[in-house]
């Protein structure tokens, strides 16, 4: 297969320009050739949108500097000038910018274009919008990036769990959860394992979702979404957090020579309820045996037995690499063995 050829390039409008926006771009730049060799298809950005200036990336892929960016135009005008057959969402999962994330993947599905997005918000409130949007248009929506980093537990709760009767999904998704705990074993207090995640680049500045117990259970809303068709938005929620009269728990469970871990589970039997407890954990659960900042997941199968997936870097790489997966996958010929 030639390298470079016009008819293998895919041209992809990236909205957000953050770390994990960035990592995309830079990716897509530096293995164009590699995954046009290997897939035969070569996505490259056409454009970059942020909230209030978008630019045309140069013919190597790299970015100019945000000074030398114009104004943003109406999606629609760049997705119809850059001839887009991928719309990427790398924006930042917060109730302010839901409504447009909704609102510019509801435009881009309609016009035939996939959705590649790593961004959460909007698939816990639109997700019924978004399915009519991609089969009214012909399109596809991929969320790998959303549950779990490079984790691809999206794709097995998609697609490689069919005709086997997953019933259960039981998951420690987030890794700043599993971190603390494991500090807290240890006999560090709350605070200090809390800035250790931070320097080691494992926690964000703030992580009040990652230790409430919302963002294990927004993972597997999504996870339960794709395997069982649950809505999203009606899914009720009970999370026991980590803080700090947690500390004796996971101290008294390391006595024991067991772990601590915050455990998301969503049952098809109980359709529309996620729940997050902290639960002690012993040899041979593969939930046991996380380090660090690892996460993983297991669909119980009761005949086919439980199919478990762990590991990932939870990192911007980590959720660019699932965002170039999820690119690649909805653009790239499919014939023999793909």
């Amino acid at each position: 297969m030639g390298a470079g050829t016009e008819e293998n390039r895919t041209p992809v409008v990236l909205a957000g320009y953050g770390p994990v926006g960035r990592a995309f771009a830079d990716r897509l730049a530096r293995d164009g050739a590699a995954l046009e060799h290997r897939y035969g298809v070569r996505p490259r950005v056409a454009a970059v949108r942020a909230s209030a200036a978008q630019c045309r990336p140069a013919a190597d892929g790299s970015v100019p500097p945000r000074p030398d960016w114009g104004p943003t135009e109406p999606l629609g005008e760049t997705l119809d000038r850059t001839g887009a057959r991928v719309f990427v969402q790398a924006v930042p999962s917060s109730p302010e910018l839901r409504p447009r994330a909704a609102e510019e993947a509801v435009t881009a599905l309609r016009r035939g274009i996939h959705v590649v997005t790593a961004t959460k918000s909007h698939l816990l409130t639109h997700w019924r919008q978004l399915d009519e949007a991609a089969r009214a248009g012909g399109s596809t929506i991929r969320i790998s990036g959303a549950t779990g980093a490079a984790l691809p537990a999206g794709d097995l709760a998609r697609t490689a769990l069919r005709g086997l009767d997953c019933r259960t999904i039981r998951a420690c998704p987030n890794g700043t959860a599993t971190f603390v705990l494991d500090r807290l074993a240890e006999g560090r207090a709350l605070g200090d394992a809390i800035r250790a995640a931070r320097l080691l680049g494992i926690a964000e500045a703030d992580p009040s979702a990652d230790l409430s117990g919302e963002d294990a259970a927004t993972k597997v809303r999504l996870l339960a979404a794709l395997a069982w068709g649950w809505d999203p938005s009606e899914v009720r929620v009970r999370a026991q957090p980590v803080d700090g009269t947690t500390a004796g728990r996971a101290r008294d469970a390391a006595s024991r020579s067991r772990r601590l871990r915050a455990v998301a589970e969503a049952s098809a039997d109980e359709p529309g309820v996620v729940r997050v407890r902290l639960e002690e954990t012993g040899p041979g659960d593969p939930l046991y045996a996380l380090t660090g900042p690892e996460k993983a997941v297991v669909f119980g199968c009761p005949d086919a037995g439980d199919v478990t997936v762990s590991g990932g870097r939870s990192s911007p790489e980590g959720a660019a690499l699932a965002l170039v997966k999820d690119t690649v996958e909805v653009t790239a010929p499919r014939t023999g063995f793909c």
